[in-house]
């Protein structure tokens, strides 16, 4: 806590600070010694997006402030260093509630295209009380932001850690399939915030995932990425 600092409530620039570890509105930076091996890192990111997702009250909320996120800086692994201008693409997001849900899918896409800005997609899906479902997806795309706030699943293959869905608007039409079955992924325990017990999370943040979007005039456009997406599954 002697080294602890964070900006005040409604302040910009945002920063968070413990020790030699720090985020601000756009970098963040830090170093850690963990099982015989030193990382360290100096990052500094930008993008074109954001979008809150969900803000259900006493709920919580589900942000994301880079949904494009391109990073630069340089990370060492022990004597390693893995440094460039663009190191690397992805998204930075914050969820918070007063606790867990008891079921949730999350996905979010990062669409490189050639000679064209990057498409993301993001989509939510968890329980609320009374039985009701909260179901919303975001696309970014064409420097245009296209909200579905209902979407039919196709099917949801937890086990294999697979997500097909639809949504459509009174522009587009959006098929989507996320397939996290591959080597990145991990199940983690989470613990409840009551710690009365703990429970699987299943993640793959090197998932691939194919889109199709149907315009209104009967075009379609596919985009693909083989390891740009995150699938998150739990329930």
């Amino acid at each position: 806590m002697a080294g602890f600092e964070m900006s005040e409530r409604r302040i910009s620039p945002f920063h968070f600070r413990a020790g030699p570890n720090e985020i601000g509105e756009d970098f963040c930076s830090g170093a850690l010694d963990v099982d015989g091996h030193a990382v360290s890192w100096d990052l500094q990111y930008r993008s074109t997006f954001r979008v809150t997702l969900s803000s259900k009250g006493w709920i919580g909320f589900s942000r994301t402030p880079h949904s494009d996120a391109v990073f630069s800086g340089h990370i060492m692994l022990d004597r390693r260093r893995f440094a460039g201008d663009r190191l690397g693409f992805g998204v930075q997001g914050h969820n918070c509630g007063y606790r867990h849900r008891n079921f949730w899918n999350w996905m979010h896409a990062y669409f490189p295209r050639t000679g064209k800005t990057a498409s993301t997609l993001e989509a939510l899906f968890y329980e609320m009380p009374l039985g009701l479902v909260f179901r919303k997806a975001v696309l970014w795309h064409d420097g245009q932001q296209h909200a579905f706030r209902k979407f039919h699943e196709i099917g949801t293959a937890r086990d294999s850690m697979r997500w097909n869905f639809q949504c459509a608007d009174e522009k587009l039409r959006l098929e989507t399939l996320v397939d996290g079955s591959g080597a990145g992924i991990h199940r983690l325990p989470y613990v409840k915030t009551d710690c009365s017990g703990s429970f699987e999370v299943k993640n793959n943040s090197l998932a691939s995932a194919s889109l199709t979007i149907e315009n209104r005039d009967g075009s379609m456009e596919q985009l693909e990425t083989s390891g740009g997406a995150v699938l998150e599954i739990v329930g």
